[in-house]
């Protein structure tokens, strides 16, 4: 099959450089895939081209790279899932971590990520002469997150760290959930406290894109969420991200929707002045999309409210 690539080079040796974009046109067999084709453009067309790739099953992680806008594996992606014959596939790098060259780039703020969260398991007691054991039970509920193969895919298109470099991001946080949830590790305590603080949990925006993207089905946000509900429970309620979720429970429990005049308030306190002034914009743009409650004449209960409520109650009730 005829196949045009636009692929965005980066040559920092060059003369005044910067990135810029170059077509190539290949015949190549229907299941080809996109890392098929950067080989052939590679070893045929242009030696210059740079790019990592190693297993070619899908397995290494190496080959983590943006087609049409999105990272994937490029071992994993065909170029008949993602062609569009009105334009040329598009292949960039991956997002957020600096470029090294055309399709290479600079690894060290993902696994300096990975390494703030203390990625091993820290045990307490007399060492078992054997070995840790853990139940089956335990290591099935960590089966899907210790198949990440740390390709960066999430980084790369990850929301809240592209504006937030203080983020740990979702490969971190996805690796602490590993070490959180094993019944062998002793330091959970610790753990949550610094998961707990900015950076960590509460920072993500829940946008699915680390869901999205994941070519192994590690679900980061998903991950995110289970240590959230662990922090909670762990007893540390007293911060912004614990009370913003008690607000949040509060609300939707007793009107059905979600009262955001009240979460802010809620979440940073209302004597904590320069959040409160902070969030006034956004308060504002709020209220213009009828997203404030207002007072009684002017406030409309909305259809089916009562019902969402209702519902709500049923699902908390089921949990405890």
């Amino acid at each position: 099959m005829d196949t045009a690539l636009a692929i965005k080079r980066f040559d920092p040796e060059a003369e005044n450089a910067k990135p810029y974009w170059q077509e190539f046109s290949l015949k190549l067999e229907q299941s080809a895939t996109i890392l098929d084709a950067l080989i052939i453009i590679r070893e045929e067309i242009d030696g210059s081209l740079a790019l990592r790739c190693s297993c070619r099953s899908a397995i290494c992680g190496s080959c983590a790279m943006r087609v049409n806008g999105k990272a994937v594996l490029a071992c994993k992606t065909r170029i008949e899932d993602v062609s569009d014959k009105s334009r040329p596939i598009s292949i960039e790098p991956a997002g957020i971590m600096p470029v090294i060259k055309d399709l290479v780039v600079d690894m060290d703020l993902f696994w300096n990520k990975v390494k703030e969260i203390t990625p091993w398991l820290e045990t307490e007691g007399v060492e078992p002469k054997e070995e840790y054991i853990a139940s089956n039970d335990s290591m099935v509920n960590l089966a899907s997150v210790m198949n990440c193969i740390m390709c960066g895919a999430c980084v790369s298109d990850c929301t809240a760290l592209e504006v937030d470099p203080n983020f740990l991001g979702p490969a971190a946080l996805a690796k602490a959930y590993r070490f959180v949830g094993d019944p062998r590790d002793d330091a959970d305590s610790a753990r949550l406290g610094e998961l707990n603080e900015y950076g960590g949990v509460w920072d993500c925006t829940r946008c699915y894109m680390c869901v999205e993207v994941c070519p192994k089905g590690v679900a980061p946000m998903d991950r995110i969420m289970q240590i959230r509900e662990k922090v909670v429970e762990s007893g540390i309620t007293n911060t912004p991200g614990a009370r913003h979720i008690n607000s949040f429970s509060h609300s939707v429990a007793h009107s059905g929707w979600l009262d955001e005049s009240r979460l802010a308030v809620d979440s940073w306190g209302m004597f904590n002045i320069p959040k409160l002034i902070a969030a006034l914009p956004v308060g504002l743009r709020a209220l213009i999309r009828g997203k404030f409650p207002l007072p009684a004449p002017f406030h409309k209960k909305r259809p089916g409210a009562d019902n969402v409520a209702r519902i709500f109650r049923r699902l908390e009730g089921s949990k405890k």
